[in-house]
């Protein structure tokens, strides 16, 4: 299918380009280098709209739909993947979730805050020993009278140092499966939540990624994010909405590793002329453009489905899948292209690069979508008694 994007969707497009250009991609590889979280850029966000695009007007946010969201964060991984990762767990999976599942009363207090860039939110649900298998919770949560207490630990947690809330997925039945799992709302600064180192990662630097230690950590009833049991569904549906903002980024990250080429290709001179008058170089940016307007169509049209209500889980574990995977092979055309220049650190496809491996393993591998797609077309595996 081809989409046509509708002039609200262009009139978004064409204000988050103007920002993520001017103002994020500024310092981007400063950024990258020093591995400083931009806390004043997601504010400039929260104040253009950029923090809340899911999330209706009346709690702050803008009320679009998942094209447009999807567009805008396109843009947004196009001039800096860190700053990209950071707004798509944000809004896909932390807004979304207290809008789905959240009380009244959750999405009054937190939703209006978090809309605004100043209270950003993070999902704690990897654990050391639970990554693909989230149903292997270790962290528990026991009733005690008026407060739920977690244990646990929660590994490569996104936004685990600068978030004003965490999601926190925790069992609460150790009797059943992924009926016990429950989901939490806890705040930055709540005792017993202890921060654990940030990564050392090989990209997408200037995102914080931590450990999150809950030792005795009380939280009252009322964080309870959901009812009783609904953490896994919820986690599962935030995955879900969250895969299509991982193809956006993979999007966006790969137009920005093609836009390089092609400039390089156009001035990189061997044998006497441009290395873009070879046919070699030439069908390498012919692939490359192919294949980020396949992902860009498998993207989109997840969004269209999830926005007109339709079962969209496959679509998205597909455009997740296909787009990770593209961006990879882009940003190693790219940086094919650019010789031993592109290995170099004051070229950006050196970034691009780092920042695109990580698509393919977070917010569920390709392994995991290859199982999620069979299993829509197959049925789930039969388990034996």
């Amino acid at each position: 299918m081809t989409i046509i994007l509708n002039e609200d969707q262009t009139l978004i497009q064409t204000m988050v380009r103007k920002f993520a250009r001017e103002i994020v991609a500024k310092e981007a590889a400063e950024r990258d280098q020093s591995g400083t979280f931009p806390k004043e850029i997601f504010q400039q966000m929260g104040e253009l709209g950029l923090m809340g695009m899911l999330v209706p007007e009346t709690y702050g946010g803008s009320g679009a739909d998942a094209v447009s969201y999807a567009i805008a964060l396109s843009e947004i991984a196009y001039a800096c993947a860190s700053t990209a990762v950071v707004m798509s767990v944000h809004n896909s999976i932390c807004c979304e979730s207290i809008l789905n599942f959240g009380s009244q009363a959750q999405q009054q207090l937190w939703l209006p805050k978090m809309c605004t860039g100043t209270c950003i939110g993070a999902f704690g649900l990897t654990e050391p020993e639970a990554g693909s298998n989230p149903a292997s919770q270790k962290t528990t949560a026991v009733r005690d009278g008026k407060y739920w207490v977690l244990n646990g630990t929660k590994q490569f947690i996104t936004s685990g140092k600068n978030g004003g809330v965490v999601i926190v997925i925790a069992r609460t039945d150790k009797a059943k499966a992924h009926g016990g799992i429950s989901a939490f709302l806890v705040p930055q600064g709540t005792p017993g939540m202890t921060i654990g180192a940030s990564e050392n990662k090989m990209g997408l630097r200037a995102s914080d990624t931590v450990q999150l230690i809950f030792e005795d950590c009380r939280v009252p009833e009322d964080a309870m994010l959901g009812k009783p049991g609904q953490g896994f569904k919820l986690a599962m549906t935030a995955l879900d909405s969250g895969r299509i903002g991982v193809a956006a980024q993979s999007i966006g990250v790969a137009e920005a590793c093609l836009d390089e080429a092609v400039a390089y290709a156009k001035t990189r001179e061997q044998f006497g002329r441009p290395i873009g008058d070879f046919q070699g170089i030439r069908w390498y940016i012919a692939e490359m453009a192919t294949e980020i307007e396949a992902a860009r169509l498998m993207c989109h049209n997840a969004a269209v489905l999830k926005s007109s209500g339709q079962p969209y889980t496959m679509a998205a574990s597909m455009a997740k899948m296909y787009a990770s995977e593209m961006v990879n092979r882009v940003a190693g055309r790219a940086l094919q292209i650019h010789g031993g220049y592109g290995y170099c650190k004051e070229y950006p496809v050196e970034r691009h690069y780092r920042d695109a491996r990580v698509f393919t393993i977070y917010e569920g591998t390709t392994e995991i979508q290859r199982l999620v797609i069979s299993n829509g077309i197959l049925g789930p595996i039969a388990t034996k008694s």
